[in-house]
């Protein structure tokens, strides 16, 4: 039988190799950073899965997988000389205009926010809410790579916050379309 291409026993040993070729350690900052881009856009398949997901809501979460692809490959390829800037090619101001858009869009149909959401509800928005902490978490992961020196492109971190805007106005729309109450924190609970 023939070997899978799927596995290539190089990372064994606890190292991997980057889109230059060269290697480094699966806990490298880099590999935190695009790693968690990774497992955001596997929490945003559960959405656009999910048959509570309206197909612009769909069309939306697709885009934001583009893009997180996108992202993904960027933060996987090192730059080849110190002080280089690369720019995040697709990661422009019409991309964080068009999500921004689609954040207001969601976020009209709903009605107005006053107090904390507790993260709850139909299924649907608890996955958004899943996605959302995900996507904060990357958001620290890029920001301390960042602080190791690595030049990252403004419009990656923009884009990235956005996302998480568009997924907290997600978790409501989910609520709100099927007629379910959200859950506002109660602090005296």
């Amino acid at each position: 039988m023939k070997k899978s291409g799927l596995y290539t026993r190089t990372g064994d040993l606890g190292t991997t190799s980057l889109v230059d070729g060269s290697r480094v350690s699966k806990s490298h900052p880099r590999l935190n950073a695009y790693g968690t881009i990774d497992e955001l856009n596997a929490a945003i398949a559960l959405l656009t899965s999910d048959p509570a997901t309206h197909p612009d809501w769909r069309d939306t979460l697709t885009f934001i997988q583009h893009k997180l692809f996108t992202i993904g490959a960027y933060l996987a390829t090192p730059v080849d000389a110190p002080g280089t800037i690369t720019t995040a090619v697709g990661l422009g101001q019409k991309a964080i205009s068009r999500l921004e858009r689609d954040i207001d869009t969601v976020d009209s149909e709903l009605p107005p926010l006053s107090r904390f959401v507790i993260p709850g509800g139909t299924p649907a928005s608890a996955k958004a809410h899943m996605a959302r902490t995900i996507c904060r978490r990357a958001e620290r992961e890029i920001i301390n790579l960042t602080e190791t020196g690595v030049y990252i492109d403004p419009d990656v971190t923009r884009f990235v916050n956005r996302i998480s805007d568009y997924l907290f106005a997600l978790s409501r729309a989910y609520n709100h379309s099927a007629g379910v109450n959200e859950i506002f924190w109660d602090k005296d609970c």
